[in-house]
């Protein structure tokens, strides 16, 4: 009972980790239909970034994930900028192609990276990475407990955005009715422009999560590609409440598992999820 007391708590510290790796996708992919599958490896980027001013200044990783979000944005209004006039403007094939666009991305930025660093894990120094708390029978390790309360700001952070500002409206609106939004005098271009910027911004804390929590290498991201997926089509595309929710379940899903069957069934557990949301709720828990 113990053990699987351990395994909840651990999987409730994972999921919020895994909502703050998926919040961007839910707005790029959820809100704005674009089939955005280098999701993940915009993600192993940005820790590759943190890892590089972690090494060179000894910038503490959080703070290197804050300094790198505003390139992100930056990269996120190139990269939608790119897609909408090679593939969306030209209409209705462009989910299919801007697939493979998406694809070569994340193929170029694993090349790269691989170029830059070799193929060894890298990881990050913070005076609080290598230490555990000690709760009973339980010990935590104090990384998870600093992604946990980052993930969880970054995710409610963002769900105000989108409800409070007006920006944050206009993006939701553009997702619901693009060309109602037109006839206002409004440019829904720009918007989803910003929209993808935003998603992209917020890798930067993620990714320095992400090697806050574990070394990271250059194929990292298609470990990942099923546990966002899973976490944003789960939570109702768009819902950025549903994401934290359907992340913890993943999360505690896979940290049972991992306990009582071993690792090597975990990676299987998003897949699985996946498939069966697909199958009987579509829509996802809380709908968009």
């Amino acid at each position: 009972m113990d053990l699987l007391l351990g395994a909840v708590v651990l999987g409730v510290l994972l999921g919020c980790f895994y909502a703050a790796v998926s919040v961007g996708l839910s707005v790029s992919f959820g809100l704005l239909d674009v089939p955005h599958v280098a999701h993940p490896a915009f993600l192993v980027l940005a820790s590759y970034g943190v890892y590089q001013l972690n090494e060179s200044y000894d910038i503490d990783p959080l703070l290197a994930g804050l300094a790198l979000t505003p390139l992100f944005f930056l990269f996120g209004l190139l990269a939608y900028r790119v897609y909408y006039e090679t593939f969306e403007r030209r209409g209705s094939d462009a989910g299919v192609r801007g697939i493979a666009f998406f694809f070569g991305i994340a193929f170029i930025i694993e090349v790269l990276i691989i170029l830059q660093f070799g193929v060894d894990q890298r990881s990050v120094t913070a005076t609080y990475i290598g230490k555990s708390w000690r709760f009973g029978e339980f010990r935590i390790p104090i990384r998870q407990l600093v992604a946990f309360a980052v993930a969880l700001a970054l995710t409610v952070l963002l769900a105000v955005y989108l409800s409070k500002t007006f920006m944050g409206r206009a993006i939701r609106a553009v997702a619901q009715d693009e060309e109602a939004l037109r006839l206002m005098g409004a440019n829904p271009v720009r918007i989803k422009q910003f929209a993808f910027g935003i998603a992209t911004a917020v890798l930067g804390i993620a990714g320095a999560l992400l090697i806050i929590v574990a070394p990271v290498e250059p194929t990292l991201d298609r470990a990942y590609i099923g546990r966002t997926f899973c976490v944003v089509v789960m939570a109702g595309l768009g819902s950025i409440s549903g994401t934290l929710i359907a992340a913890i379940i993943l999360g505690v899903a896979e940290s049972i598992v991992l306990t009582l069957f071993g690792a090597s069934w975990a990676p299987a557990i998003s897949f699985a999820m996946l498939l069966g949301v697909l199958a009987v709720r579509p829509q996802g828990l809380l709908g968009r």
